[in-house]
């Protein structure tokens, strides 16, 4: 659990590295957030939209009851972890030894037709590679000392 809060904790840390551990937990803590938060949304929301739609005739009053109260909680969450969620990117290009700039170039591949697809992927791959053993320009290495030196 600390590895998913972790990010919190260093919520605008730009500097340093983040092993994968903390950056994939931490991706998959807001993803269960979010699904939960999302089917809430529509099961609650999703039930009052139909019948405000049908009350009203209009179509997109429906969507707006959908975007009410969890709709909003949605986007106040999505804010709070933006910046968490930047932070521990940089931080893990960090490990591979890679400039943060790197993630502002994924977002602006992401943007391009047909290109965006194989940005995801690729950055997709690179978040699952493992870093660069020992310290690096960015900081010493994560991982700190290892089994092997520590029982040896």
């Amino acid at each position: 659990m600390n590895w998913m809060i972790l990010p919190f904790k260093r919520y605008a840390e730009f500097s340093g590295r983040s092993r994968r551990m903390e950056y994939w937990m931490f991706t998959l803590l807001n993803a269960i957030v979010m699904t939960v938060l999302i089917v809430f949304a529509l099961g609650a929301g999703g039930a009052a939209g139909v019948l405000e739609a049908d009350a009203s005739g209009d179509p997109a009053a429906g969507l707006m009851a959908l975007f009410g109260g969890m709709g909003l909680l949605i986007v106040v969450y999505g804010l709070a972890i933006l910046i968490p969620s930047i932070a521990v990117t940089v931080r893990r290009l960090h490990d591979r030894d890679m400039s943060g700039w790197w993630y502002l170039g994924a977002i602006v591949g992401g943007m391009i037709p047909y290109v965006g697809f194989l940005v995801s992927i690729a950055f997709l791959v690179l978040m699952a590679l493992p870093g660069t053993p020992g310290p690096n320009r960015y900081g010493p290495d994560p991982k700190g000392v290892g089994d092997a030196e520590t029982f040896a």
